[in-house]
């Protein structure tokens, strides 16, 4: 019996070996991923307060920081992206934690894009559509519904960040001032710095210098967290698969335990949420089964902007990524337990998708209006 199970398995040596090969890559790109979000710092600080106070112009309103938050991780299709520059800008002093919270929030609305673009794909089979695009939207339905809720409170109380705050310094080892003792802060400037001695030899002046470091650590943080989730996705794939089928026989509790492990294994809320619609339009996964899971996809995909924020050695970049961690806790804590919110989102996305079965070009147009138009119509008018 034990001849015949090693000879069916030859290939099992070697499948060891490539699985141990993309994790040690995973953990390079994690490295490279933490040496750009310490350029987008070093630039910024080359470039002066001048540039920066331009580049923000407007953002102290809040709704224009939403606004900033949505388009930008539109344009992106990444909300770790999105937080983790945003962690950069805050530990460089560009942004204030108060400032940054309404970003970090938009960051959230700004993400769904993927899954609702995904479901589109299903517009010619008419019932899967159906399904595709409720199953899309009740993300999106329940991100402006945390925000609805959490904003105002957060402007009124700064209950999250002062949270936040007292965590960070918690975190921290109970520092009080700007900055802490990180030992990732230590690696990676490590790699900064090298980085920073060779453009400082292409640069001629100090603009020039804080433009390569921008660009270059911009560069970065998006190629590392594309290769990282496209490698932590082929070595989870089919156990993410697995437990989400086990997941539909749990209660809802699981599932959102389910989409935050699996969101932080793959780096990506999107590709959690993405593998949720044809499993909801194909009739496998019933809508409310997969709701939890993307509550969870909430919550995993802050990971990345903690990782980023004790990597800068700074409060308020920690602080401002466990106000996006809170935000998404509190949300779930909120919504989920109240027999009259929990599936409004559900019930708000079926309606729609019954809407737009009826009138197809409506998905399109709720799709460039929500995440493109009102965004940017908004940010040009306000700010």
């Amino acid at each position: 019996m034990d001849v015949g199970h090693v000879a069916s398995d030859p290939g099992a040596p070697a499948s060891r070996r490539r699985a141990s090969v993309k994790v040690t890559l995973v953990l390079v790109l994690l490295y490279l991923f933490l040496v750009g979000v310490g350029l987008l710092e070093c630039g910024i600080g080359h470039l002066g307060s001048g540039f920066t106070d331009s580049l923000f112009h407007g953002v102290h309103n809040p709704i224009v920081g939403l606004l900033v938050g949505i388009l930008a991780t539109v344009l992106v299709q990444s909300s770790s992206a999105t937080t983790s520059t945003i962690v950069g800008l805050v530990a460089a002093g560009v942004l204030s934690v108060s400032d940054a919270v309404p970003m970090v929030m938009g960051a959230n609305i700004g993400t769904t894009v993927t899954n609702t673009i995904v479901s589109l794909a299903h517009l010619r089979q008419s019932r899967e559509f159906e399904l595709a695009f409720s199953a899309a939207t009740m993300h999106d339905f329940f991100n402006l519904l945390a925000v609805a809720i959490l904003l105002p409170l957060e402007l009124t109380t700064h209950l999250l960040s002062t949270l936040a705050r007292d965590v960070a310094q918690l975190l921290s080892g109970g520092a009080s001032g700007g900055t802490f003792d990180s030992p990732i802060k230590g690696a990676v400037g490590w790699g900064v710095g090298r980085v920073e001695t060779t453009l400082e030899a292409i640069a001629g002046h100090a603009t020039a210098m804080g433009v390569l470091a921008l660009l270059t650590g911009l560069l970065l943080v998006f190629v590392t967290l594309t290769f990282i989730t496209k490698n932590m996705r082929a070595l989870v794939a089919n156990r993410i698969e697995r437990t989400l089928n086990a997941a539909l026989r749990r209660s809802g509790t699981v599932g959102i335990l389910v989409g935050t492990v699996v969101t932080m294994a793959v780096q990506s809320s999107s590709i959690t949420t993405s593998m949720l619609i044809p499993l909801v339009a194909s009739g496998i996964l019933v809508l409310r089964n997969a709701y939890p899971i993307t509550l969870g996809a909430n919550v995993g995909t802050t990971i990345t902007a903690l990782l980023a924020a004790l990597a800068t050695g700074e409060v308020d970049a920690l602080t401002i990524a466990v106000t996006h961690t809170l935000f998404n806790i509190g949300a779930i804590a909120i919504i989920y337990p109240s027999t009259r919110l929990r599936y409004l989102p559900v019930t708000m996305a079926e309606k729609l998708a019954a809407m737009a079965l009826r009138r197809k070009p409506l998905a399109l147009t709720y799709t460039l209006g929500v995440f493109v138009v009102m965004p940017l119509l908004g940010i040009l008018i306000l700010r």
